[in-house]
């Protein structure tokens, strides 16, 4: 098998950097460096390189140690995108790059567009349930169009929102889940129907609303990443086989994107995420062919 991971997060140390004042400016310390210290003693978690081609050249060493052919790299805060367009130039399109932005604001929006039309980048994620906006708004429209433009994907975080490293340096925002319907990238969706959009972790906890929004628009994906524990918030006796079985049912075998959400190291990529999903897939039935697409040739294809 051919595995192309469609959502990992290649987390610099500028993404660190960020933070790390971020911190600081709460805490009323000096020294950006010191919760980033605290983070790495209390959690293990390596600061990368200040070199993005050396964390870039890690980062494909644990690709190898796995047998993974590429990835998509997210630039997971705004002024980390040099970073990841470095790495991923430097991987040799091994490392594919997406980038966040806020497009509640005219910046954000510019970047968005420029990132995708002229910028290398082959996707946006966008999270509406911290920037507090409607994905389906008219002001969003110049983002999808230079993504269409570009044949680029727009990821829409839905459903449950937790940034860990956000938790563990003390400067978790405030969510609203309200804004983070599957429903309303449908409604997005529908508008724009040669934009393909994707809703990771299975919609992270609106799975019912998942499949009507994948029912409703064909122009919506979804990716499998992360340790899906949002299982738990369901009714009923939920487990993986089942979600798998229903999505390549609503889905079918083409619209479904294997991801790990793979992000800090000494951990590195999460290959427990792949095994469990691949006993799942036999414990289903899958074909082989449809668990290639699944594995990797969906991403290849949807972003060709």
């Amino acid at each position: 098998m051919r595995i192309r991971d469609a959502h990992t997060h290649f987390f610099s140390r500028d993404f660190f950097r960020l933070l790390g004042k971020e911190s600081a400016a709460k805490s009323g310390a000096v020294d950006p460096e010191v919760p980033l210290a605290d983070l790495a003693r209390k959690t293990g978690i390596e600061i990368p390189d200040p070199d993005p081609r050396k964390h870039a050249e890690r980062w494909l060493a644990e690709l190898d140690r796995h047998g993974v052919e590429a990835a998509v790299s997210i630039a997971s805060l705004p002024g980390e995108e040099e970073a990841v367009r470095e790495a991923a130039l430097a991987s040799k399109g091994r490392l594919i790059p997406f980038l966040v932005v806020d497009p509640t604001t005219p910046a954000g929006l510019e970047k968005g567009a420029r990132a995708v039309s002229s910028g290398g980048f082959r996707g946006v994620l966008i999270f509406p349930a911290l920037h507090r906006f409607d994905p389906a708004a008219p002001s969003l429209d110049p983002l999808y169009a230079a993504a269409a433009g570009a044949h680029a994907a727009v990821v829409v975080h839905c459903g449950l929102l937790e940034i860990k490293v956000r938790d563990l340096l003390g400067i978790r925002p405030a969510y609203d889940i309200r804004f983070a319907s599957p429903l309303a990238v449908s409604a997005a969706a529908e508008r724009h129907r040669e934009v393909q959009f994707i809703i990771p972790h299975f919609g992270a906890g609106f799975f019912e609303e998942v499949l009507l929004a994948g029912s409703q628009s064909a122009n919506i994906h979804i990716d499998t990443s992360s340790s899906n524990s949002w299982i738990r918030a369901q009714p009923g006796d939920l487990t993986l086989e089942a979600v798998l079985r229903r999505s390549i049912e609503v889905f079918g075998p083409r619209r479904i994107l294997f991801g790990t959400d793979s992000s800090t190291f000494p951990r590195g990529w999460r290959a427990a995420i792949l095994d469990e999903e691949l006993r799942a897939l036999d414990a289903i039935g899958v074909k082989d062919a449809d668990r290639s697409r699944i594995l990797g040739e969906n991403l290849v294809e949807l972003l060709s």
